[in-house]
């Protein structure tokens, strides 16, 4: 099974709110790491999406990464 290893996130931004609250509603754990007060995580961020902030940007354990995610991508790829 996929989990979560890291959202990355801003407090301000509302799809970040929108996919921690869905995260939470279905008990999925998850490591919270906001780029605002981490710049070595907002570095990582623009790393992984070609120079752009984009948040949030999700990490599972397999390496991959949702980011911007719909519910429903959420969901299909925790398979929920």
């Amino acid at each position: 099974m996929v989990t979560i290893v890291a959202v990355y996130g801003t407090s301000w931004c509302p799809d970040v709110q929108r996919s921690r609250n869905f995260l939470d509603k279905k008990g999925v754990s998850y490591k919270y790491i906001d780029v605002d007060q981490d710049e070595e995580a907002a570095q990582t961020v623009r790393d992984m999406n070609n120079g752009k902030r984009k948040v949030p940007t999700i990490v599972f354990t397999d390496d991959s990464i949702l980011v911007e995610p719909s519910n429903k991508e959420l969901a299909s790829k925790l398979g929920l």
